[in-house]
């Protein structure tokens, strides 16, 4: 890793440890998803999710912030993949094709038994 990387990627914690720590002052520590309340040492796996997705959007309200346990954290982000594949598809932009057919040959195969 560069020097220039190093700076890069400690910016970016210092960034987002900037926007947690207000998000946390700001907001009740609850998932906003599946509501479980955390505290203590489980109040790190409360994440600030990005309404946008853009992590460069911090308004000092907080309005583009929800705190997500890491398990919805996770899923959302999932769902906007899973749903930028469905755009894909049905924008006509198939994926790979299959081409084996697993039970080719199957119905031969149960007919000669049976003769």
């Amino acid at each position: 890793m560069s020097k220039l990387d190093e700076i890069l990627a400690q910016n970016r914690r210092d960034s987002e440890r900037g926007y947690r720590d207000k998000a946390l002052r700001m907001y009740p520590h609850h998932c906003g998803r599946c509501a479980r309340e955390f505290s203590g040492k489980r109040l790190s796996e409360l994440t600030v999710h990005h309404r946008d997705h853009n992590h460069d959007n911090n308004p000092p309200d907080g309005s583009n912030w929800e705190l997500l346990c890491l398990y919805c954290h996770d899923n959302e982000h999932q769902r906007q993949v899973d749903l930028h594949y469905q755009k894909e598809e049905a924008a006509g932009q198939k994926g790979p094709q299959q081409t084996y057919k697993g039970l080719a040959g199957l119905a031969d195969l149960l007919k000669s038994r049976q003769e």
